[in-house]
């Protein structure tokens, strides 16, 4: 696969993954006015990379200050998806970074995390 990189905007965040460095990173406000047009993509990667043998690994960073309820069901997918290739064996993590003066990017990223078993930290950035 090939790395590739979807730029921010003001309503949507940036999308970069490194085949190379096994990483997957999205940081940014995510309210695009159709979300799932928005994340189509990433979700049809995420189906591609993780039924891929070969790709055993993947590491998630997650920055998001800020993601509507239309994104937020496009994360569950995206999430469910990394809780499947995890449960098949996968080495799959995630890493959610958000502004410790921000309590509603904590508790989103804690209710993420709520129902998943593959490792997922919770990071405050200074």
């Amino acid at each position: 696969m090939d790395k590739w990189t979807i730029e921010a905007t003001k309503s949507t965040p940036c999308v970069e993954f490194d085949p190379e460095r096994k990483l997957l990173a999205i940081s940014g406000q995510s309210y695009p006015d159709n979300a799932f047009k928005f994340y189509e993509p990433l979700l049809e990667w995420a189906d591609t990379y993780l039924n891929d043998a070969a790709n055993g690994e993947l590491h998630v960073n997650l920055t998001l200050p800020y993601i509507n309820t239309s994104s937020t069901k496009c994360f569950l997918m995206l999430l469910e998806k990394l809780e499947d290739a995890h449960n098949e064996g996968k080495r799959v993590e995630i890493a959610w970074y958000y502004n410790r003066d921000n309590d509603s990017e904590l508790e989103c990223a804690e209710e993420f995390k709520e129902d998943l078993t593959l490792p997922f930290r919770i990071i405050p950035l200074d």
